[in-house]
């Protein structure tokens, strides 16, 4: 009697594991398929290997943390990828939803994209947010190849004319400070009405055209600190932070002497006018190599200026 209760339950049991093998074996192979292996190209010879207090590479680019999100953001640009797709584990039952916070918040990428070096920096960033899990970056670069070769001819030439061998390092970073204030004016066409004949926002602007807004001094200037062995990276105020401006300012910061400084030659190489009307050149160092504590001392002149009235929180290393 055991022997015939027992051969009836294997049948039973087999007649079922045949029933459900193939939705079973559906199943795993959905599971198994439903995030596929990264596929990630080498990086560009303009990542930095650099991590910071705010935003660090990505080590697997599996994010469990909102924080995790925003580093497979950073390593995706700093790596010069214009498109990457990665994927939300089970694990993190929020990475939608603060994937989809971090999209919508255009300053938060902007802070973002002041880490990478301007040759992989970005005009605008595409985020595809699937609920399956699947994120798709989307980059638009805003340096162009040939554009790129040009500058790297043109800053290589220059610094091997003006940079000596005997130089310390102060001496190398204010060379470099003084020669762009001193071939370069400010483009008050493009900050006045926004629009200019000149490229005066990326750093081809003040390089070949002799005109730049803050922005294009800053990346000249990182390009130049990348290519001297600086750790630098550049510091942006939204104008909201700004009462009188539409467009917000940057500049550079930089890793010198064991410590975090400023560098703001936009306002080192101001617009000025003697009394017949004409442009006058000056060249200042007041907001060089200086500390935070420095820089907003300068800043409460006659005019009190508030564009250096940065969000520490994007920007640890001054807070």
């Amino acid at each position: 009697m055991k022997k015939v209760v027992f051969l009836i339950v294997s049948l039973v049991f087999l007649g079922a594991t045949i029933f459900f093998l193939n939705p079973i074996s559906d199943f795993l192979a959905s599971e198994i398929n439903k995030h596929p292996s990264l596929v990630m190209k080498p990086s560009n010879e303009y990542t930095k290997d650099y991590d910071y207090m705010f935003i660090q590479r990505s080590k697997d680019f599996v994010p469990y943390s909102y924080q995790d999100l925003l580093n497979i953001i950073y390593a995706s640009i700093n790596n010069g990828w214009d498109t990457f797709t990665f994927y939300c584990p089970n694990e993190y039952q929020n990475c939608l939803k603060d994937m989809e916070k971090i999209s919508n918040d255009e300053m938060l990428f902007t802070h973002i994209n002041n880490y990478v070096h301007p040759f992989n920096s970005f005009t605008n960033v595409n985020t595809s947010i699937s609920e399956s899990g699947e994120i798709t970056i989307n980059v638009e670069f805003l340096y162009k190849k040939d554009d790129i070769l040009k500058i790297n001819e043109k800053t290589d030439s220059i610094l091997k004319e003006i940079i000596k061998d005997d130089m310390d390092d102060y001496d190398k970073i204010k060379t470099i400070h003084d020669y762009i204030a001193n071939n370069v004016r400010y483009d008050i066409e493009r900050n006045e009405n926004d629009k200019s004949d000149y490229t005066s926002y990326t750093a081809y602007g003040p390089l070949f055209q002799g005109y730049a807004t803050c922005s294009g001094y800053t990346d000249l200037m990182a390009i130049f600190l990348t290519k001297l062995g600086f750790n630098n990276y550049k510091i942006a105020t939204p104008a909201s932070a700004i009462s009188y401006s539409d467009s917000g300012h940057i500049w550079n910061a930089v890793y010198y002497n064991n410590e975090w400084v400023h560098i703001d030659l936009t306002w080192d190489d101001p617009v000025s006018y003697d009394k017949d009307g004409n442009i006058k050149d000056y060249l200042f160092h007041t907001y060089f190599l200086v500390n935070t504590e420095a820089m907003h001392e300068a800043d409460k002149g006659e005019t009190v200026l508030e564009e250096h009235n940065f969000d520490a929180r994007y920007y640890l290393e001054f807070k």
